[in-house]
């Protein structure tokens, strides 16, 4: 077993934002689809401390850009950056929209215990990527014509199917953007972090 110093952290958070289907425009922090993902950041780190590393991911672009997977390769450069910063722990993934896909495509790896998905654009199975052992829960609001709660509640219940312990949670009248049932969102957020930190904790004993 891996020893950690106490003021270590038990768990890593990779917090993917949302984009767009096609666009080459450079990725900002201060586009809304970054700037909606802080408030989880922040929440995080304020209930959780140092017993969590968060990380707030960045693209090089905006777009998902058909084959090119353009967010992969700066999501993945930051999982294996986590991963080498704090080796032995698991990490979990919040992904909204867009950071759903990419965290769906992420969960293939063997250090990702757990991925959050809000109203995540998982319009090609993307759920298919997902290893057996993660634990998913995806969250989507019932009024969302941007991405789809149907497509969502499907791929969890394939999920479940397959033997993934898998939760989908509706938000009833909640749309795309999250400003919406604000404390809902965020409450989903802060017990999916909670869970994963004691399953963290509960491998290292």
């Amino acid at each position: 077993m891996l020893l950690r110093a106490p003021s270590s952290p038990a768990l890593a958070v990779l917090v993917l934002p949302g984009g767009t289907d096609s666009s080459y425009k450079p990725f900002s922090p201060l586009q809304g689809s970054a700037m909606r993902m802080y408030p989880f950041s922040a929440s995080i780190r304020a209930r959780y401390g140092s017993a969590v590393a968060v990380r707030d991911v960045r693209y090089r672009v905006y777009g998902w850009n058909g084959e090119q997977n353009s967010p992969m390769l700066y999501a993945r450069k930051a999982l294996d950056d986590i991963t080498a910063r704090h080796p032995g722990i698991p990490v979990a993934l919040i992904g909204h929209s867009m950071g759903g896909r990419v965290g769906a495509r992420l969960a293939a790896h063997h250090s990702v215990g757990s991925l959050l998905a809000l109203a995540p654009w998982w319009q090609f199975a993307d759920w298919r990527h997902i290893h057996d052992d993660v634990r998913v829960v995806a969250v989507h609001g019932t009024a969302d014509t941007r991405t789809y709660a149907r497509r969502t509640e499907k791929g969890v219940a394939e999920l479940s199917a397959r033997g993934v312990d898998a939760t989908y949670v509706p938000i009833p009248g909640g749309g795309h953007p999250m400003l919406d049932h604000i404390l809902t969102w965020q409450g989903e957020a802060l017990r999916f972090v909670g869970r994963s930190l004691e399953e963290a904790r509960a491998l290292a004993r």
